[in-house]
């Protein structure tokens, strides 16, 4: 921990300029592919991820078991997301890992009962990887899901926190902070109940300060699944003016 760098300037300012609970420029749109059920585009920051969906449709009759619903993650990152050529964008073990992470944050949002027999398809292409990955990978999935019309519970939307080298939270890391600070926690969350999804630590944190940084990164959900809802918003009356509603009454 002594080889940490100090993520805060003088000014209380981060390597990006923003400050401590300030999430990255986020921008994204839904419905970006024809060819899918539902598909969205995602950038935080200079994280950009693709997402799309196919189904429901039904499940192969040995793949199921009852009436349960499966959900089936894909995620892989481009070739050239990172300045490190990758060999295996997909199937490697953090690749996995991260396909596990998303299935287990999808599933407590979506509303599996009205769904039985059935399979969802959820795939998640990462272009340009700068931090939080994992997180902006499942805000664009949870996108996607409701440009498909799947059901949901609620938004279930992931942040990122860490601390500086003088214990202050900070909020959605980049990718020089991940290397160069302390220890990274990734929530998914679905903020209106107040229940976590999933939790992730790179490394442990004090007791004292684990509390802390559970709010910081619940409190960067909340801001995150209001960006997204009105993303949503927008994109209805979008369509909603193209198909010219307003003369159906």
């Amino acid at each position: 921990m002594s080889g940490r760098l100090e993520l805060l300037s003088e000014q209380g300012l981060r390597l990006d300029g923003r400050r401590p609970h300030e999430l990255r420029h986020i921008k994204c749109k839904l419905g970006v592919f024809e060819q899918p059920d539902g598909s969205a585009y995602m950038e935080q920051g200079n994280t950009k991820v693709l997402a799309a969906v196919y189904g429901p449709h039904q499940a192969k009759a040995k793949k199921t078991e009852g009436n349960e619903l499966i959900i089936n993650c894909q995620y892989s990152q481009a070739t050239f997301s990172t300045s490190e050529r990758k060999n295996r964008p997909r199937g490697d073990r953090k690749s996995q890992e991260f396909k596990m992470y998303l299935q287990q944050a999808l599933s407590a949002a979506i509303k599996s009962e009205l769904y039985p027999r059935s399979q969802i398809d959820i795939y998640v292409e990462v272009l340009q990887a700068d931090g939080a990955n994992y997180a902006v990978s499942l805000n664009a999935a949870t996108l996607a899901l409701i440009d498909a019309g799947i059901c949901l519970n609620e938004f279930v939307v992931a942040c990122t926190a860490s601390l500086s080298k003088s214990n202050i939270p900070l909020t959605d890391i980049s990718h020089v902070e991940e290397v160069s600070g302390g220890p990274k926690l990734t929530i998914a969350a679905l903020p209106s109940a107040e229940k976590i999804a999933f939790m992730e630590m790179s490394e442990r944190f004090h007791i004292d300060q684990l509390e802390t940084v559970i709010e910081t990164a619940m409190a960067g959900c909340r801001e995150i699944r209001d960006i997204l809802e009105a993303a949503v918003k927008e994109h209805l009356i979008h369509i909603g003016s193209a198909a010219d509603w307003a003369r159906v009454c």
